[in-house]
């Protein structure tokens, strides 16, 4: 049966218990391969928890290591590692993130004008390509929310190589669909198979791949696959922006009355020292519609809507319910509130970040400062995501040294070999 994702803590912790027998070699040996739906068992689809920090990547790392070692559970870990470097990545470089919302509204008015793409792009979505792969993985995303990692390069290079529709379109259907879609995921797993995240390097969907890792599922040929053009290099003359200072939030003060303000970017607060603010009120943010100008599924509100009502539950006092609209209401509830502070889990690049930017004039003109914190994991991954991600790779056994040494410990105790020297 096809895997129903619960927007709760208690379900992803669960998910997370099943999954951890098969964290270390045989994630290793069957991560690529993808069976279809019904017969997904070598990767954790843990990803719609660990979107919304219901399940952190630090305990995801912790339980591999502790199951079966660090280099056992190497490929495990590196993998979780990637999530957090597109994060890193994007913060130091915001302009990549605002030219895709430009640029996406730009694609979009020419979906409105152009009738022949109009048509192309309502093909793709629906399934109607004749590409016999593509066509069942674009109702797969549609009906489940969820596409298997290697599935969606596959995707994502027929999108733009083949059927030679604008790539922004392509991940703007994933953002819309997708349970896990989060802004630096998705953005830079499109430009990495475009060839704009590592210059002239794109990915290309090729059939012999296909039919061996779907084990001859699909058998596209040649011809199917064939290629419109070789880069995108042309849209981005002048490369890479230059990298920005990783922006650095404004912790929470304790003398400070406070609006404690939930999100779907992260949905944990009570990881953070909540017992000396001077808390008078509590909200969640409904944000989810903020992924795009078109119609956000169903499937990704309520999931967010159970993450945030799962939420409120674990804050363990009244909470009320925001939906992001004009950006000044927030400014508004608090001051009615009597907040001077808006405290919340850091908010990283994407439309939750965007409007809260817009939020700020409003909440400035009423004293009205918004603090974050900022996980620890991040805080030592980020900077590092100033290149390719090697950097943070050959860096993982120290920041688990660093980070998890309890885990560590326990491991060397029990025998596991815990460093890689690869």
């Amino acid at each position: 049966m096809a895997r129903h994702w619960q927007g709760t803590r208690a379900a992803g912790l669960e998910a997370m218990a099943a999954f951890v027998p098969a964290m270390g070699r045989r994630y290793a040996a069957g991560r690529n391969y993808d069976y279809g739906p019904e017969n997904r068992k070598a990767v954790s689809g843990l990803s719609p928890w660990v979107r919304r920090r219901l399940v952190t990547e630090q305990e995801l790392v912790s339980a591999a290591i502790a199951a079966h070692g660090l280099d056992g559970a190497e490929k495990f870990v590196q993998e979780v590692s990637w999530r957090s470097y597109f994060k890193g990545w994007l913060e130091l470089r915001p302009q990549v993130w605002r030219a895709y919302v430009e640029g996406l509204d730009a694609d979009l008015a020419a979906l409105s004008r152009d009738r022949r793409l109009r048509r192309a792009v309502e093909a793709a979505e629906a399934g109607e390509t004749g590409i016999a792969c593509f066509d069942a993985w674009a109702q797969e995303l549609v009906e489940t929310g969820y596409l298997h990692n290697h599935t969606r390069m596959w995707f994502a290079s027929i999108w733009i190589f083949t059927l030679d529709l604008p790539w922004r379109l392509g991940a703007d259907f994933f953002y819309r669909h997708l349970l896990d879609g989060d802004a630096a995921s998705n953005t830079l797993g499109w430009r990495w198979v475009a060839g704009l995240h590592t210059r002239g390097k794109a990915y290309h969907a090729e059939p012999w791949n296909i039919a061996t890792y779907t084990g001859q599922r699909f058998t596209p040929s040649e011809a199917e696959l064939a290629r419109r053009q070789e880069s995108l290099d042309h849209l981005e003359p002048e490369g890479l922006p230059p990298l920005q200072p990783l922006r650095e939030p404004t912790p929470p003060q304790t003398s400070r009355p406070t609006l404690l303000l939930i999100t779907d970017e992260d949905a944990r607060t009570e990881d953070f020292d909540l017992a000396g603010l001077d808390i008078r009120a509590v909200a969640t943010l409904s944000a989810s519609h903020l992924r795009s100008p078109r119609e956000v599924s169903d499937a990704v509100i309520a999931i967010e809507t159970e993450a945030l009502a799962d939420a409120a539950m674990r804050a363990g006092r009244p909470v009320d319910r925001l939906l992001a609209g004009v950006p000044d209401d927030v400014a508004r509830f608090a001051e009615r509130a009597g907040a001077t502070q808006i405290a919340t889990p850091f908010i990283p690049r994407g439309p939750v970040h965007d409007w809260l930017e817009r939020a700020r004039p409003a909440l400035a003109a009423r004293g009205i400062v918004l603090a974050e914190w900022r996980r620890d994991w991040d805080e030592a991954v980020w900077p590092l995501a100033s290149a390719g991600f090697f950097k943070v790779k050959e860096r993982i056994p120290a920041l688990v040294a660093r980070l998890i040494p309890d885990v560590l410990s326990a491991a060397s105790a029990d025998g596991r070999p815990l460093s890689s020297a690869r």
